[in-house]
Formats: structure tokens, C-alpha cells, sequence
């Protein structure tokens, strides 16, 4: 039994005539006639009463025809989500974000692939750059907002948004009360930064922006998370070189002012496996490259 042989009866069953359900086949009426007659005999009951005048089915016939339909449903569907999960629009994605990407590109890029994929199911890990690399070598996730340089041959790395660096200081702090800082003016304070394993990039623009100021940073705490650093800002442990975006963190007892000195851009990149064959990665990078354009 095949499922052509399902849709000739389910077509029949409709018109209750050979003639007309042959039309709509687009075949002729004997072959048709001969297809069903072959379909009984396969199934070990009779289908349809035929007379001269008229086609009627029979009770198992019309039991038969309920499961058809029932069948041709669920392959309908089945074909649909085959086609949505080849386009990228059902499934899973798996997506890690350095903390500072939740102020400034991860929403916007949520929202556009959102409306773009509803029914792909998302799962969110803040993650530091190297872990991400590692989730990434290990497939415990797809995609992944990092901090470059990322040095992986088997990487792609799509660049997403730069920002300027600023100074986070606790409200108090007599360099608070200015409109902006100079480099010179950090010098001898002391200052909170992450690990360098976690993003080297970010860490060496910090530590080459201080060089520049003529000092090298007294770091008198290290924290791995954005939030966390902040954080310690407001309790006065210290001053912090962040992103500009983490101004979009609003956290009593800090404030952020501009640096009068040019400063190197961060910058926050799309990191994927090269290749990835995944419809679903591929959605999301076009995705991403429309929001980076704009």
C-alpha cells in the first residue's frame, strides 16, 4: 500500500463517482477504478457498494476514510514542520552573550529574530568570551556573543556593534562632579577590571588605554561579570574603564563621564562554527548581519 493509493480513495470517497473523482486526479477512470479494486483486495474488507447508478461506502469503508483523513493530516503537518525547520523557522538555538552585550546589541537582535522566527525555541546563557569559545568546541551552543579577537581557525566571527570606552565612578568621587576625565586624572585610583583569559581583547585595550594616560592601573579587585563590576564601583571599591553601553545598566551610587583622551573601540562580534549547516544559525546570522548594517 502506498500513499497515492490512500489519496485515490479519500477521492472517491468525496464523489462518490469514479468519473468525477478520475477528473480531479487527472487520470483516467478505469486505472482509477482499478487502483481501489486492488486497495480491497489488500485490505481484506470492500471499501465501496457499487451499482450502475450509484457509489455508497461501506461501514468499514467509512471507518477507512476517518483514518485516512486523519493520516494525510498528521503527513501534512509533518511536511510543514519539515519545511519551517529547513527554512529555520522551528527549533532550537542556543545562544551565549558576554553580560555587556545585554545593554546594547542582544535585545535588539532578540527582537529582530523573534518576529523573524517565532517558533524557533531560544536558550540564553550569559557566558565570558572563553567559556563561550569552549560551549562553542564542545556544541553545547550554536551562536555566541563575544568579545574579540577570537583565534579559532574553525570560527566564524561576524563583527556586530563598537562603542567607545567610558569611566564608571562612584558618585561621590571628586572626579564624578566633572563633565568628562582625562586619562592623567586615573592614575595612582584604584581600579576594578575582569581577568584577561576572559576577553583579552577588551582587557588589553583597558590596559593600553592607562599606558597611554602614563600609568599603569592599580587593580585592587577583579570581578568576571560587567554587572559585578559595577557593582563594586557603587560600594567605592574602585573606578572602572567599561563599554559605553553599560550606561544602559542604571545602578545607584554610580555615574559615568566621557574620557577627554581618544579611546579604542570595543567591540562585540557573532561567533559561530565554520561551517554550520544548521537552516536555524543561518537565520539568525542573516539576521544579524541586517542589524550590524543598520
Amino acid at each position: 500500500m502506498e500513499l497515492r493509493h490512500l489519496r485515490y480513495f479519500i477521492t472517491v470517497a468525496e464523489e462518490l463517482h469514479f468519473g468525477r473523482a478520475a477528473a480531479r486526479l487527472h487520470m483516467a477512470q478505469p486505472p482509477l477504478s482499478q487502483q481501489i479494486r486492488q486497495l480491497e483486495e489488500e485490505l481484506g474488507f470492500q471499501l465501496f457498494y457499487r451499482t450502475k447508478r450509484s457509489v455508497q461506502l461501506t461501514e468499514a469503508g467509512a471507518v477507512f476514510l476517518a483514518e485516512c483523513r486523519r493520516i494525510m493530516q498528521q503527513l501534512d503537518q509533518a511536511v510543514q514542520l519539515g519545511q519551517q525547520v529547513s527554512r529555520g523557522e522551528r527549533g532550537q538555538l542556543v545562544i551565549g552573550f558576554v553580560s555587556s552585550a545585554a545593554y546594547s546589541v542582544l535585545p535588539t537582535l532578540l527582537r529582530g529574530f523573534r518576529a523573524a522566527a517565532p517558533d524557533v525555541s531560544l536558550e540564553l546563557h550569559e557566558l565570558t568570551t572563553d567559556q563561550q569559545v569552549q560551549w562553542l568546541r564542545d556544541r553545547r551552543m550554536d551562536v555566541g556573543l563575544v568579545r574579540p579577537p577570537v583565534n579559532e581557525p574553525d570560527f566564524c566571527l561576524m563583527p556586530l556593534c563598537e562603542e567607545p570606552l567610558v569611566v564608571a565612578l562612584p558618585q561621590q568621587h571628586p572626579l564624578a562632579q566633572q563633565p568628562s576625565v582625562s586619562l592623567k586624572d586615573l592614575a595612582g585610583k584604584p581600579f576594578i577590571l575582569f581577568p584577561r583569559p576572559l576577553a583579552p581583547g577588551l582587557y588589553d585595550q583597558i590596559i593600553s588605554l592607562c599606558h597611554q594616560g602614563g600609568f599603569s592601573p592599580a587593580i585592587v579587585q577583579e570581578a568576571i561579570q560587567m554587572q559585578t563590576i559595577i557593582s563594586l564601583v557603587a560600594a567605592e571599591i574602585g573606578v572602572a574603564i567599561v563599554p559605553l553601553s553599560l550606561q544602559n545598566l542604571q545602578r545607584t551610587g554610580v555615574v559615568y563621564r566621557e574620557l577627554q583622551e581618544p579611546t579604542p573601540k570595543a567591540a562585540i562580534a557573532l561567533l559561530t562554527r565554520q561551517p554550520d549547516p544548521s537552516p536555524t544559525v543561518q537565520r539568525f546570522l542573516a539576521i544579524a548581519q541586517k542589524i550590524g548594517k543598520s
